[in-house]
C-alpha cells in the first residue's frame, strides 16, 4: 500500500512541476532587449573595421610566379587523389579504377561533399610486405 502511495504522490509532484513550467512566458524567462541583429552583428560582435583589418594583416603581396601566372611548378608537386592512396597504402600489383563521386544531397536534402575512392580490379587486394617488390611486372 506504501508504494502505492509513494507512486501517487510522486505522479502528483510531476504533474504538478510540469503545469508549473508551462504555466510562465516565454517573455518572463528569456527577455526580447532592445538589440536588432544588425546591432549585435555590427557592435557586439566586434565591427566591420576590425575584421577588415585583421584581413590585411594577414596578406600578403603575390610573388612573381602568382603574378605571372606561371602554375606549372606548383603543379609538379601538387597532390591528387590517386597518388595519395597509392602512396599511403602500398599493394602488390592489382589495376584500380580511380572514381571520383560529385557533390550531391543525399535522401535528407543533407550535402555530401566531393570524394575520390579506389576499386581494385581483383577481388583481394595482396598487400606489400616491407622491402618487397612493389612495381608492376
Amino acid at each position: 500500500m506504501k508504494t502505492a502511495e509513494r507512486y501517487c504522490l510522486a505522479a502528483v509532484m510531476l504533474t504538478g512541476m510540469f503545469l508549473a513550467g508551462c504555466s510562465s512566458s516565454k517573455e518572463a524567462i528569456l527577455p526580447a532587449g532592445d538589440s536588432t541583429m544588425m546591432d549585435l552583428w555590427q557592435h557586439r560582435s566586434g565591427s566591420v573595421q576590425q575584421g577588415m583589418q585583421a584581413r590585411e594583416a594577414l596578406r600578403r603581396p603575390l610573388t612573381g610566379t602568382e603574378q605571372r601566372g606561371d602554375w606549372s611548378q606548383a603543379e609538379s608537386y601538387s597532390r591528387t587523389q590517386e597518388s595519395e592512396i597509392s602512396q599511403q597504402f602500398l599493394r602488390l600489383p592489382n589495376p584500380d579504377m580511380v572514381m571520383y563521386v560529385y557533390p550531391h544531397l543525399a535522401d535528407s536534402s543533407a550535402p555530401i561533399p566531393g570524394y575520390s575512392t579506389v576499386f581494385p580490379f581483383y577481388s583481394r587486394p595482396q598487400y606489400a610486405l616491407p622491402g618487397e617488390r612493389t612495381e608492376a611486372l
